[in-house]
């Protein structure tokens, strides 16, 4: 049985349906690309990437850093530290790879100015100690070395997506059902959770606190259509993050079968109509060690 990070990130996000699956990829792509570019990294260098999951940063770090360079895969998950392990041997570079199990706040495992760049990618929302985790990414820094992160800034959408409507839909019709759903998740990822709890310019003043000598960031902000027609079912079945319950789930635990059915008559055809909206934001953070330490 996997742990719950492993069953999300390779299970739960896309709830087994290959086409969601594809489409994340698609979305993560470019995003990989960008937090690989912010951090400026050359041949040879080595590289620590806080949060591997299942090696998107990571793999794309091995290509970067060259044949002479070493990629440090770093995340809480076995089960996905195991399965990067199992990937780098099949692809044939095992040898310029390291697997640690540690969290993004305690990176004892790393000397001090032991890496030249620290990658990390949607981490950050799973942090408490965010301050601590970003100090500790100082100190492994070499003098000069590079950060770059990416993360959602989760409280742009929240309040609007759970508790206006669902997608953009008013739930004003079914209110009264749409609360008990709404008050799970509140419960479970209440506005103080690590998820919830800071903006983009938390992360700038936390880079800046740690001592980094130069700090830019990047927020984006959308409210657009979904990129492609949502399906019900596979809006259901996946789950936004490890923590919390599909909404399938959800229903389940907290609705009637005549609430469900309510709440689904009403939601489902204009979610599957095109009426949704989507609301998401994003900060790159990127940043640079002083040279002298």
């Amino acid at each position: 049985m996997l742990d719950e990070w492993a069953e999300w990130l390779l299970h739960r996000r896309h709830g087994g349906d290959p086409q969601l699956l594809r489409r994340q990829l698609d979305f993560l792509g470019p995003v990989r690309d960008q937090v690989l570019d912010n951090a400026a990294i050359a041949p040879g260098e080595t590289l620590l990437d806080v949060g591997a999951g299942d090696g998107l940063i990571a793999f794309g770090a091995l290509e970067r850093v060259g044949p002479t360079g070493r990629v440090i895969f770093d995340d809480i998950s076995q089960d996905l530290l195991d399965r990067a392990r199992s990937l780098a041997a099949t692809a044939g570079v095992l040898d310029r790879c390291e697997f640690i199990r540690a969290s993004a706040d305690d990176l004892s495992a790393l000397e001090d100015t032991s890496v030249d760049a620290v990658t990390t990618r949607s981490v950050l929302i799973y942090v408490g100690p965010k301050a601590k985790a970003i100090a500790e990414f100082h100190r492994v820094l070499k003098p000069g070395g590079r950060l770059s992160v990416y993360e959602p800034i989760n409280r742009f959408a929240h309040r609007r997506t759970w508790q206006q409507g669902f997608f953009g839909i008013d739930v004003r019709p079914v209110a009264d059902v749409w609360a008990k759903v709404r008050a799970l998740y509140d419960r479970l990822q209440p506005e103080s959770d690590p998820m919830l709890d800071f903006d983009e310019r938390d992360l700038f003043e936390l880079a800046e606190a740690a001592g980094f000598a130069e700090v830019r960031l990047r927020y984006e902000a959308a409210v657009t259509p979904p990129p492609e027609k949502l399906v019900w079912e596979r809006v259901i079945r996946s789950a936004g993050n490890p923590k919390i319950p599909t909404l399938e789930e959800a229903m389940a635990q907290t609705l009637t079968a005549e609430e469900r059915e309510r709440l689904v008559a009403h939601v489902r055809p204009l979610l599957e109509s095109g009426a949704a909206v989507s609301r998401s934001a994003v900060a790159y953070l990127w940043a640079r060690k002083a040279r002298g330490g």
